[in-house]
């Protein structure tokens, strides 16, 4: 019989129980709005959001799945106030409930006010802002770049205002101007148009313009990221901020080098209206034709008085013509002159290089080298006599060292023989062979050490016996007591040989 006891509780398996838990949570709590402040937000490798909602006293997890969170119209940020829409369900694999997020959006424009306040005044410390920091737009750009979407009506208006003023080649990046993953693209968008190689096949623009239609705050909250912000404020092609209406601003208007209006406003800053520059140009071009004429009417007026108040040209010829007569006339005798004072120089240079010709100077030098030669024969041999003198020196000093050296050696070895054979006479004398020699013997029991005394001897052993003249191995006689020793009448000890057989 068994010992469980009976019930009448049905059985759940864990599977059972949690889709139980999970229908009866989603059927009851099927469409919920939570009102909280965001805490802990994690953006998945998925594209899922995952997000804690809290209060003073609660908290309640919440994920937002792909689909959902690319329709966001802002990017939740942690301590935002926010109101959230969705259903309860449960997570099997970690025994919780979550918040299914449909919706999110902002408790109110106040808090978004707010943070984008703090964040402004943020940016504006780093200097994001500074005016020092801008870049001047150019005059007339190749190439614009333009960051919006392709199927709104903001870059149709800025392709009709660049046709109209002053058409230019426009590379059209496209991205999306609200949700979710805006910021981002229009980050991506400004750092591929820096990016892009001026030679390359697409040509880098000279000029972006960053532009969208009109909307709430919520729908321009991309353009107020913080990455954004930073990107634009980086850039190295010049960029205009053309961001909702005239009344809206965005973060990223302060960043931009400059800020328009509206995209057509952009538009019209990029480029100068191509007729007003045409008729500038004709007039400029006018004024400079009228300038080099009357420029031209001067220089031709001073030229005439110029020419009047010059000399003929006889007149300006006469002086030069003398000189030229006079100075053929003393060219002869002047050619004469310089030929004997050249031959004078020749000979003066042919007397010097005599003397510093090869012979003269081998001559000299023939003598002063047999004068080194005999120098050096001399101090040669003054060098061999000092040191056959000092080899002598040395030699003799060796061999007084050496003589010295035996004495020592002889003195050492009578010392040390003398000694050695005052300890061999003090070791034989000391020496159990000597106390052998003397009478005595030395018992040794099997295992080799010396029996001091008479009640060590054990009967039936086999004892070793070692006398002066050498040794000889006995047996202990069986029965046999050792018997203390006796003195002997003249004072001497027993004989040792009674202890054995």
């Amino acid at each position: 019989m068994s010992d469980t006891p009976r019930t009448n509780l049905p059985e759940w398996t864990v599977t059972e129980l949690s889709g139980a838990l999970k229908r009866t949570l989603e059927e009851t709590y099927d469409h919920v709005r939570v009102r909280g402040e965001v805490g802990k937000v994690t953006v998945h490798g998925s594209g899922h959001v995952y997000i804690h909602i809290k209060d003073d006293r609660s908290m309640i997890a919440g994920v937002i799945w792909r689909g959902n969170a690319g329709r966001l119209r802002f990017r939740p940020e942690t301590g935002m106030e926010v109101v959230a829409t969705g259903k309860i369900s449960t997570f099997a694999g970690q025994s919780k409930y979550q918040l299914i997020i449909d919706t999110l959006e902002p408790a109110g424009v106040g808090a978004l006010l707010a943070q984008l306040e703090e964040r402004k005044r943020r940016l504006a410390a780093e200097g994001l802002f500074a005016e020092e920091r801008k870049q001047l737009l150019p005059f007339l750009p190749n190439v614009i770049g333009v960051v919006t979407s392709p199927t709104g009506a903001v870059i149709r208006d800025i392709l009709h205002r660049l046709a109209d003023r002053f058409p230019r080649h426009v590379l059209l990046w496209p991205v999306r101007v609200q949700g979710e993953t805006c910021a981002a693209e229009v980050a991506a968008a400004i750092r591929g148009f820096n990016t892009l190689p001026e030679d390359g096949p697409i040509p880098r623009p000279d000029l972006i313009i960053v532009a969208r239609g009109g909307g709430s705050i919520e729908d321009l909250w991309g353009f107020n990221d913080e990455m954004l912000v930073r990107t634009a404020a980086e850039s190295l092609v010049p960029l205009i901020s053309a961001v909702g209406h005239e009344t809206d601003w965005t973060l990223i208007d302060y960043a931009a080098d400059r800020r328009a209006p509206t995209p057509t406003g952009a538009a019209e800053m990029a480029v100068p209206v191509r007729s007003e520059l045409l008729m500038r140009v004709a007039d400029d071009g006018r004024r400079l034709s009228g300038g080099l004429l009357r420029l031209l009417d001067a220089r031709r007026t001073e030229l005439r008085s110029a020419a009047r108040a010059l000399p003929a040209a006889e007149d300006l010829l006469a002086g030069p013509r003398q000189r030229l007569d006079l100075a053929a006339t003393k060219l002869g005798h002047g050619l004469g002159r310089n030929a004997q004072i050249h031959a004078r120089r020749l000979a003066e240079a042919a007397r010097r290089l005599a003397r510093l010709s090869p012979e003269a100077r081998l001559s000299g030098l023939s003598a002063k080298v047999d004068g080194l030669a005999k120098r050096l024969a001399a101090a040669r041999d003054a060098n061999l006599r000092a040191e056959r003198r000092h080899i002598a020196e040395r030699l003799q000093r060796v061999t007084d060292l050496v003589a010295r050296r035996d004495r020592a050696i002889r003195v050492t070895f009578d010392r040390r023989a003398e000694k050695l054979a005052s300890l061999a006479q003090l070791a034989a004398s000391f020496s159990h062979e000597a106390v052998l020699a003397r009478g005595f013997a030395l018992v040794l029991d099997p295992s080799g050490r010396p029996v001091r005394e008479a009640a060590a001897i054990a009967a039936g052993v086999r004892y070793d016996v070692r006398f002066a003249d050498g040794q000889a191995v006995m047996t202990a006689a069986d029965g046999a007591a050792p018997r203390p020793a006796k003195p002997r009448p003249g004072g001497g000890t027993p004989g040792q040989g009674s202890l054995f057989g």
